[in-house]
């Protein structure tokens, strides 16, 4: 896939308002790393496809705080980011390790 666009849900714009400067930014410059490569094995970060409730959701690991969940859409070269959560609230929600 060449480059995409990278869509931020609401929720995640909420969560990122709420960390401190430092966080924010180590969690922006993660998330547009996913313009360039979102699939596993492709582009940096530590990103696995996972099923959820019948659904292909990626992950990516943005430090060892914090995990983003978005869905790519190939078509129309977009990566929506859904959710991002402190890594143990999101390894007891997704159920893996």
């Amino acid at each position: 896939m060449a480059s995409c666009r990278v869509e931020i849900e609401a929720r995640v714009h909420a969560f990122l308002d709420a960390l401190d400067v430092k966080s924010r930014r180590i969690c922006v410059e993660n998330l547009k790393k996913l313009a360039h490569g979102p699939y596993p094995g492709r582009g940096t970060g530590d990103k696995e496809r996972l099923v959820v409730r019948g659904e292909e959701v990626y992950r990516l690991h943005i430090g060892r705080r914090f995990t983003a969940f978005y869905v790519i859409m190939s078509r129309e070269r977009l990566v929506r980011v859904m959710e991002i959560l402190p890594i143990d609230e999101a390894h007891k929600r997704y159920g893996y390790d």
